[in-house]
């Protein structure tokens, strides 16, 4: 039996959309990963501005939101999944933006 292997760092990140509820990102193999929002948290949680600011990571390989403390890998799309943080690592970082905006 024949397998392929997928090279994910041959597959970039060419650009990419938060709206209230979905992640989109365009790739420079011509597909669109549209994913939703839900499954990232701290994207959900951040407001629009926080969004809009990200950068890409490794020319491409993964996506960074630094208001947001937030990385996603093309890999992690093209797999699928939703966010592997754990509950109580959100719930820290929950618990500190309500003290930054309470400071």
């Amino acid at each position: 039996m024949n397998t392929s292997h997928l090279e994910y760092g041959s597959v970039l990140a060419t650009s990419v959309r938060v709206t209230d509820d979905s992640l989109t990102v365009e790739l420079s193999d011509g597909r669109t990963i549209i994913a939703p929002l839900v499954w990232y948290p701290r994207l959900l949680y951040g407001t629009l501005a926080e969004r809009s600011k990200w950068e890409f990571n490794g020319g491409g390989t993964g996506i960074h939101w630094p208001d947001l403390d937030e990385d996603i890998s093309v890999e992690g799309l093209l797999l699928g999944g939703p966010s592997r943080e754990s509950g109580r690592s959100l719930q820290r970082w929950l618990d500190q933006r309500k003290l930054r905006s309470a400071g």
